[in-house]
Formats: structure tokens, C-alpha cells, sequence
């Protein structure tokens, strides 16, 4: 396995999302490796509780600003403190800071980019991937052409699919008492959605569909045997989550008059009793970078249906391990949906495909590998990363 390593971690963000999941997936399996992690952090992030509940080395840096020079002086001194071999930034702050710090302290860094968002041609990225880092990783091949299409040498991207922790999906609660705290009958059918309620996850779309399908149930356009009847009634979303879209969200429920057929969970800490009491996991997201909580559902063995965004077009595979809709378009993800209210046997073959392709390449232990062979590349101990090729379809 070569020579343990000393990898410092820069993440400049206060709260905590999918990215700062990747993060730790990421340093547990490092340190299973026999690897040191150093973490770069804001004090009183949850990042710095979490690292010290889990004996991970932490350095709190306040990093108030891209123009807090003095977080740069104090990163780049504890780099050169803790010996630190690379370093590894996670999170846009983290590349202008941490990547300025790497650069004074002659550490070579790597930047993992997250979101499918069109990389800025300004001074501050052709800083940033010109001169601060050897590599830039994008979590799907969308990500990484997003970095390429940017102005970012080719030769410099590399692409590591972010990862599930399959094992963390088992449901702690019986599915008949889930569904009926959320006061679902048993035999309804139950679309999920969870995710921060943000415009960008189209959560209005999902509602605006569900409307569409509930009044081709009204025509008698869609039903199963032994499942939801004609009006639909059987039919419920479970939208786990919250955010500033959560307003408008019940008061566009109201106005379509599905408000019964929604239930509006909040924010949880039980998303594996979730996926295993639903029947079809909905993302209609706007853009993704990957789109973690789909490869949950496929990991739990729900099927999908999803926008063709990003790299979640790409991780959920079309008519194998669910059904890929355009954005932002309530008829085709109510078309989507109804296929499978109409068709068990399909939602059942979706749905029993999805964790074998979590083991095609989105394992947590597949990305800890692939990111373990780019740092020894980087200081020239091994050959070129593992990373895409893993997971192509």
C-alpha cells in the first residue's frame, strides 16, 4: 500500500450538507488505510465536532471571507506544522484560501468540485486551477467536463465518483409504523422526495406532476390492480426536508388541491426508515452535481426517477435502475411517474438493479482508493488514479 501519507483537509464551510458527508466517508476510510488526516476548519463548525467526536486531528481556522488573509498565513503555517505530505481542498472557499496556503508552503493540493455549475472564467479560478492545485477532481463525469469547459487543463481532471455507505441504509423502524406516523395507509403508494427545499431541487415541479397525475387518474387514464385506484387516492409524496422553499411548497399543494396527498415531514434523521417504507424515489432536481440521496434510494433498492441533470443522469441509468426525465417539466415526470403506479413488475426491476450499480463504482472504499492513488501521483509514487472507468455504463 505504500508509505502512510499525511493528508490535510481544508473545508471552509459553518453548516453541513452532502459534501461534508463525502468529507468523512472519505477521512474513515483514509485512516482505515493507515493514513493520517489533518482537518482545516471554521471553529464551531460542525465539521470541528464531528472530527473531534470521531478522533480525527482538527485545526479550527476561521475563514470569514475569500479575503481573510489571515486564514491563509495560519493555514499555510499549519501545513507546514503537521508535515502535511498534500492537501486536499474541499469546498470553493477552500480552494482560495487553502490552495493560497498550499502554495506558500510548497504542499501540493488537489480540489474536489462538487456542483455542476459552469466554471467562471475570472482571475480567482485561473488562479486557483492554473497555479494552486495539480488537480481539479470532479464527483461525475458532468462535473468534470463543467471544470474542463471552464478553461481547466484537461490533463488536470480527473474524476472520482462521490459514494454511498450502504451500510448506514439499514431501517431501524417497521415500515407499517413509519407510514402510519406520516399517516399513510398501507396500501398507498408512496413517492419520497428528500432534499434541502431549495429552488434547484424542483420540489414545485414533483408537486405540479403529482397534480397532473392525480387528474389522469380522475379520467381513468391510470390505475393497478389491487393498487391506487382511479382518483388516485392511494397515491401520497413525503417530501423529508426543509428550506426557505417550504412556504411556497404548501401553499402550491393548496392551490392544486393535493394537500392531502402530501406530507410535508421535515427535516429527518431517519431517511433509511424512509426509503424502506416508500415505493418510487423521486429527485426532479434542476442541477446536480451527483444527487447522494438517489444513490441512497438505489442502494436501499427503490426505484428512481430523476431529471437528466448532471451527474445524476448519469449515475441513475435510464431504464435499468430507474426512469430519466428533461427538467423543469411537470408532464414528463408525471408521464414517468405513472408507468410506474401502472406497473409493478417495472418499479420491482428498477429497483432490484439499483444496488448493483452502487457496486459499480460507488462504494465509499472505491473512492478512498482512487483518491489514495491521485495523492501518491501527485508525489510521484504511483500511476494514474482510478476513478471514472469504474462506474461507465
Amino acid at each position: 500500500m505504500g508509505r502512510p501519507l499525511t493528508i490535510a483537509h481544508v473545508d471552509g464551510e459553518q453548516g453541513w450538507s452532502g459534501g461534508q458527508v463525502q468529507v468523512f466517508l472519505l477521512l474513515d476510510g483514509l485512516r482505515r488505510r493507515g493514513h493520517r488526516n489533518v482537518l482545516f476548519c471554521p471553529p464551531g463548525s460542525r465539521q470541528e465536532t464531528v472530527a473531534r467526536e470521531r478522533g480525527i486531528e482538527t485545526v479550527p481556522v476561521a475563514m470569514r471571507n475569500d479575503l481573510h488573509l489571515a486564514a491563509v498565513s495560519r493555514i499555510a503555517a499549519g501545513l507546514r506544522t503537521c508535515g502535511a505530505d498534500v492537501a486536499h481542498l474541499h469546498t470553493g472557499r477552500a480552494n482560495w484560501l487553502g490552495g493560497w496556503a498550499a502554495r506558500r508552503a510548497r504542499v501540493p493540493a488537489v480540489t474536489t468540485r462538487r456542483m455542476d455549475h459552469p466554471v467562471r472564467r475570472h482571475l480567482v479560478n485561473r488562479l486557483v486551477y492554473g497555479r494552486f492545485v495539480r488537480f481539479a477532481v470532479g464527483i461525475a463525469p458532468a462535473v468534470s467536463r463543467r471544470l474542463v469547459e471552464g478553461g481547466v487543463d484537461p490533463a488536470k481532471v480527473r474524476t472520482i465518483w462521490s459514494t454511498v455507505d450502504a451500510a448506514a441504509l439499514a431501517p431501524a423502524t417497521p415500515r407499517a409504523a413509519v407510514r402510519a406516523a406520516l399517516d399513510t395507509p398501507d396500501d398507498a403508494l408512496v413517492l419520497l422526495l428528500a432534499a434541502h427545499l431549495s429552488h434547484r431541487k424542483g420540489f414545485d415541479v414533483a408537486l405540479r406532476a403529482l397534480a397532473e397525475l392525480v387528474g389522469e387518474g380522475d379520467a381513468g387514464g391510470w390505475s393497478e390492480a389491487g393498487g391506487a385506484d382511479h382518483d388516485g387516492r392511494h397515491v401520497v409524496a413525503w417530501i423529508a426536508g426543509d428550506g426557505p422553499e417550504r412556504p411556497a411548497l404548501e401553499a402550491l399543494a393548496d392551490a392544486l388541491g393535493i394537500a392531502d396527498r402530501v406530507r410535508f415531514a421535515g427535516r429527518r434523521d431517519d431517511v433509511p426508515d424512509l426509503l424502506a417504507a416508500a415505493d418510487v424515489f423521486v429527485m426532479p432536481s434542476r442541477s446536480e452535481g451527483l444527487g447522494i440521496a438517489a444513490l441512497e434510494a438505489m442502494a436501499a433498492g427503490l426505484p428512481v426517477v430523476a431529471s437528466a441533470v448532471g451527474g445524476l443522469g448519469e449515475a441513475v441509468v435510464d431504464g435499468r435502475t430507474g426512469l430519466l426525465v428533461p427538467p423543469d417539466d411537470p408532464a414528463a415526470l408525471a408521464a414517468a411517474l405513472g408507468r410506474l403506479v401502472d406497473d409493478g413488475a417495472l418499479r420491482a426491476r428498477l429497483g432490484a438493479a439499483g444496488p448493483g450499480r452502487v457496486d459499480e463504482g460507488f462504494r465509499p472504499e472505491q473512492m478512498v482508493a482512487a483518491y489514495e492513488d491521485l495523492y501518491r501521483e501527485m508525489l510521484g509514487e504511483a500511476p494514474a488514479a482510478r476513478g471514472v472507468d469504474a462506474a461507465s455504463r
